[in-house]
């Protein structure tokens, strides 16, 4: 048990060094090839800050643990929005107003509604992952027409610009901290892996709630201290952003890559209670943005309290 404990919080660590890495490595090479840096910061550092969880899960599809990448999917999203949210909100309640993040909001609702539909038979299979890369594709495309056709003056993209990471980096360090940051990603979601499925099997609980609790959580931290410090520093909306951008990556490209490599069936759990939270989350979420807009300390202690019973529930079930 204590050597799982270890791989685990070693492995997080790594992933959490490794993600800081990548997403400068990718941010500044895009930045050299002449790509603009609301794009960098809408496209490319979205797609990065999800590498973590796409490596756990591919990891965990390689040695056939599907269910790992499901789970760390969609307990991601659930810990974005109760554990990631509303730590942020009780640590300086704030007020949101952009245009931009209510129209992702409502494209992130329908990709979810997509992602039910998909997931609804219980299965996932290589078609299913196919349906889920184009969504993300057209999202992408959207988001790239956006930043290049904006047609205001909106706070969460000018914050995006001013901050997309790796400014003045020469080119060969750019490249060093790509690839030597996904080299240490990967060594963290091995390590992960492997200390997770440890757990799993001595506590006798299954892949999938392993993926919606440690893993999901571990893999979330890094957007916890991204949105605590776009607060800290009046940047609401950017955090927002983070929090949306994030699970639309993780239902997209985080349940489909894994799947890529081994399509599986899982237990009928996600759909008739994981995947009811996560969108009983987003409502709430969405009630907030476009009701009242700001994010009162009370919302952050609702959607904290949530989070806890979720992860108490999910234990207790297991153990029962």
């Amino acid at each position: 048990m204590l050597t799982a404990w270890i791989q685990i919080i070693s492995g997080l660590a790594l992933l959490i060094y490794g993600a800081d890495r990548f997403v400068t490595g990718a941010a500044q090479s895009a930045r050299l090839l002449g790509v603009s840096p609301l794009i960098i910061g809408l496209t490319i550092v979205g797609m990065a800050t999800s590498a973590p969880e796409v490596l756990v899960g591919s990891v965990a599809a390689l040695d056939g643990k599907t269910g790992i990448a499901v789970g760390n999917a969609i307990g991601s999203n659930i810990a974005n929005i109760s554990l990631v949210l509303g730590g942020a909100v009780i640590f300086r309640p704030f007020l949101i107003d952009s245009k931009t993040l209510m129209r992702e909001y409502l494209i992130m609702m329908a990709l979810f509604l997509l992602g039910y539909v998909i997931l609804s038979d219980y299965s996932l299979d290589r078609l299913d992952a196919i349906i889920l890369l184009l969504a993300l594709a057209g999202f992408l495309a959207w988001t790239v027409y956006q930043a290049r056709h904006p047609k205001h003056k909106d706070p969460y993209l000018k914050e995006i610009s001013e901050h997309v990471p790796g400014r003045e980096i020469r080119p060969w360090v750019s490249v060093l901290l790509l690839v030597g940051g996904l080299l240490v990603l990967i060594a963290g979601a091995e390590v992960l892996v492997r200390g997770a499925v440890t757990f799993a099997q001595s506590m006798g609980i299954s892949d999938l709630v392993i993926g919606l609790t440690i893993i999901a959580v571990g893999t979330s931290l890094p957007e916890l201290a991204a949105s605590i410090v776009s607060i800290i520093k009046n940047e609401a909306d950017m955090a927002i952003g983070n929090i949306i951008g994030s699970n639309i990556f993780n239902m997209l490209a985080v349940l489909s890559i894994p799947v890529l490599i081994h399509p599986d069936s899982f237990a009928k759990e996600v759909i008739t209670r994981d995947f009811v939270i996560m969108i009983s989350l987003s409502l709430l979420l969405g009630w907030i943005i476009f009701r009242h807009k700001k994010f009162h300390r009370i919302y952050g202690f609702m959607l904290m309290a949530c989070f806890l019973g979720y992860q108490s529930w999910l234990f207790t079930a297991s153990g029962s």
